[in-house]
């Protein structure tokens, strides 16, 4: 048996003298946890891009409307979404959802809303159809509607930006020949 021993040993010998040192290293799973580390070290310390910001809306420029120019402003085709309460000319466009095109109160879109919020009526009759006539003084509303007018108007005013006024043609005409 002493022979076996030997040539046992020696064979072991011959191969931990010949094993490549480099072999050892880069084996399979030695890799992939090279690589884990390396992705962990690369994810510290990588460079960020600077935070991107939302831009600014527009500026938006207080005017004077008419019921004609204040038309146009009924949210279709990306446009802005106005209306008018008791004269004032309020931007809704964040509110798009209730007062654009699809919303439950689209028709006061552009409009002058004041007759229809104090009735709680969205009904097509609630608004002006004389584009060119007087705005209407609201004289005949009950003091509950007045009462519920001021509470959409207090709403608005909390809420969206005041972006002009609304006058009769008339009255625009009168302004304009005033200025000349």
């Amino acid at each position: 048996m002493d022979y076996v021993e030997q040539r046992m040993a020696q064979e072991a010998q011959r191969q931990a003298s010949s094993v490549d040192p480099v072999a050892v290293f880069f084996t399979p799973l030695n890799a992939l946890l090279a690589f884990i580390v390396l992705y962990t070290v690369y994810s510290i310390f990588r460079p960020t891009p600077p935070p991107t910001f939302p831009k600014d809306p527009p500026a938006t420029v207080f005017r004077t409307y008419t019921p004609r120019t204040l038309l146009p402003f009924d949210g279709k085709e990306g446009r802005p979404v106005f209306l008018a309460v008791r004269g004032r000319v309020f931007d809704v466009s964040s509110g798009r959802n209730f007062y654009g095109p699809g919303g439950p109160y689209e028709n006061f879109a552009g409009r002058d809303a004041s007759r229809g919020l104090a009735s709680h009526s969205f009904d097509e009759e609630m608004l002006t159809k004389d584009l060119d006539g007087p705005l209407d003084p609201l004289n005949d509303l009950t003091a509950e509607q007045l009462d519920a007018l001021q509470g959409w108007e207090e709403r608005f005013d909390g809420k969206y930006l005041v972006v002009g006024r609304l006058i009769s043609v008339t009255d625009f005409d009168k302004e304009k020949k005033e200025k000349a």
